[in-house]
């Protein structure tokens, strides 16, 4: 077990990494390698059509000219990319509007923040839970941050000769945006890393005036440069926010599963939001997607590589099962109590923006892929098997739905799989994550359920 260093940046930023001298964690391993196919973009025509595409969506989806099917009109959805910037990692409160308005307004009752350094739990067995997962998917994040921009731990110190490996094995390089995007580590006006921004290599940033989190009146350069959030030497690969939209939704996901799909969803939106900010590239979302998914599935395995672990700012979790179904227990009393009625029928009480399926699904879909390149033609429109590739997986819905098998679950998840042969899809284990449409699998999930319940 190894003891992760972790620092308060910026406001609502919790950043935990390797300290120097110290080996990656072998699950820092598993994700380091399986993001790795990113360093080949550069070598290959179907990688450089996929940088090129990358960095033409995400200024077309920041400046407006790329119009997605958002939940919110794009004005007022460049306002909630705002509030979107603070971390609310200590409680998930900010991600809680997924649960709908009546089932979220019980959440924040409980668990909200009061300002900046405090903020509530709505008991100790949830506050514990998510710690420990953000924990465990803010470590492999930030592992990825240095590694990708420079093979280093902090920009500095190598990493370890298990990491170096992964690169000298796949014949990959450091610094794939800053080298294709005509920003190169250190030089002026770049990161002084590598992995520059596109805040840093777009021609064109959108500027976005309102007011954050905590209805402070802020911009996105506060936010981008500084002085609220300075990212100007941050790597921007992968979305640090995305990872933790993504786990903190997938966990109330998985604690409420009435409003699973709704939960994938803001999941999706939050890290869209990076994005609109002018902070990330799609690229950049879609491995944050990726690695958090990965890391949940394998804490609801109970995989001993997850559990058990030693991180700083968060105790140890022997069973993570156990502790999913212990919080469950508690957050379900909580907001029974908070909302006057079951858990259902409160869910299905909401007039908030995500209450309509079909611009549920819209806003969703459009973040599947982001319309970039194949990479990989092979695994394009092949249903590639979950339960062969990475049978763990069903467990982000068994997890949810008990009534469904493993190999049910799984099945869902290979049915409902996105197009296929994207930039990490390369044929690992790892790479199907990256397909993965939770949102859709979901909702299969809970209509196999459902005829389930109705046979008895």
């Amino acid at each position: 077990m190894r003891i992760l260093k972790c620092a308060a940046v910026a406001l609502g930023l919790s950043l935990c990494y390797v300290a120097p001298g110290e080996a990656q964690t072998a699950a820092n391993l598993a994700v380091l390698k399986g993001l790795a196919p990113l360093t080949l973009l550069g070598k290959t025509q179907s990688g450089k059509a996929a940088l090129s595409s990358n960095y033409a969506v995400t200024g077309g989806i920041q400046t407006g000219d790329i119009r997605q099917p958002t939940l919110l009109p794009f004005a007022e959805q460049q306002q909630q990319s705002l509030r979107d910037a603070y971390i609310t990692d200590g409680n998930l409160a900010q991600l809680a509007d997924g649960l709908g308005t009546t089932l979220g307004s019980a959440y924040v009752a409980r668990a909200h923040y009061q300002d900046r350094e405090h903020f509530t739990s709505i008991s100790q067995a949830i506050a514990d839970l998510i710690a420990y997962t953000n924990a465990t998917t803010g470590s492999d994040s930030n592992a990825g941050k240095y590694f990708f921009a420079n093979a280093t731990t902090d920009g500095k110190t190598p990493v370890s000769p298990e990491a170096a490996d992964i690169l000298k094995q796949n014949g990959g390089t450091p610094d794939v945006f800053g080298a294709n995007y005509g920003r190169p580590a250190g030089t002026p006006g770049a990161d002084a890393f590598g992995d520059s921004r596109p805040f840093q290599t777009e021609p064109q940033i959108l500027p976005i005036v309102g007011r954050d989190y905590f209805g402070v009146p802020v911009n996105n350069t506060v936010y981008n440069r500084g002085p609220v959030m300075n990212l100007t030497d941050s790597p921007s690969f992968p979305s640090g926010h995305t990872t933790y939209g993504y786990m903190g939704s997938i966990l109330l996901a998985v604690l409420v599963p009435d409003r699973y799909p709704q939960m994938i969803v803001r999941a999706s939106e939050y890290g869209n939001d990076r994005i609109l900010m002018g902070a990330h590239y799609a690229m950049d979302v879609l491995g944050g997607r990726t690695l958090s998914t990965y890391d949940l599935a394998h804490l609801l395995a109970n995989d001993p590589t997850y559990v058990g672990q030693t991180l700083r700012n968060a105790p140890v979790i022997n069973d993570y099962q156990a502790a999913v179904k212990a919080a469950r227990a508690d957050l379900t009393e909580a907001l029974k109590a908070g909302c006057g009625a079951e858990i259902r029928a409160c869910a299905q009480d909401d007039t908030g923006r995500l209450s309509n399926p079909s611009i549920n699904q819209a806003a969703y879909d459009v973040t599947q892929t982001y319309g970039l390149p194949v990479v990989y033609p092979k695994n394009f429109g092949v249903k590639e098997d979950v339960n062969k590739l990475a049978p763990e997986a069903g467990n982000l819905l068994t997890a949810a739905y008990p009534s469904l098998t493993l190999e049910e679950a799984n099945q869902i998840l290979t049915e409902t799989e996105g197009p296929g042969g994207g930039f990490l899809d390369d044929g690992s284990s790892f790479g199907v994550y990256s397909r993965l449409n939770l949102y859709a699998a979901s909702l299969a999930a809970m209509d196999l359920v459902e005829r389930k319940g109705s046979a008895k």
